[in-house]
């Protein structure tokens, strides 16, 4: 897609809308994947939802079924 392609699609406003409102709901949920991934030390993942943009589908299969939250990880009793 070259800039020209890009700017007549934004000329229609309703298109302006639509992608607005896509960059924030991409936004969002890369921010909290990427978070997540940092609270819970998953440097790895944290690069590849840094540098790979899905518009946020990546990021919610990350959120919901690879990452653990702390307190879900087994405690070492001693």
């Amino acid at each position: 897609m070259d800039i020209n392609s890009l700017n007549s699609f934004l000329d229609n406003p309703t298109n302006q809308v639509i992608f607005m409102l896509l960059v924030m709901w991409s936004l969002i949920w890369k921010g909290i994947a990427l978070w997540r991934s940092s609270q819970n030390g998953q440097r790895n993942w944290f690069i590849v939802l840094l540098v790979i943009n899905t518009f946020g589908i990546l990021e919610i299969i990350y959120i919901f079924y690879f990452s653990k939250a702390k307190n879900d990880q087994p405690k070492n009793k001693i």
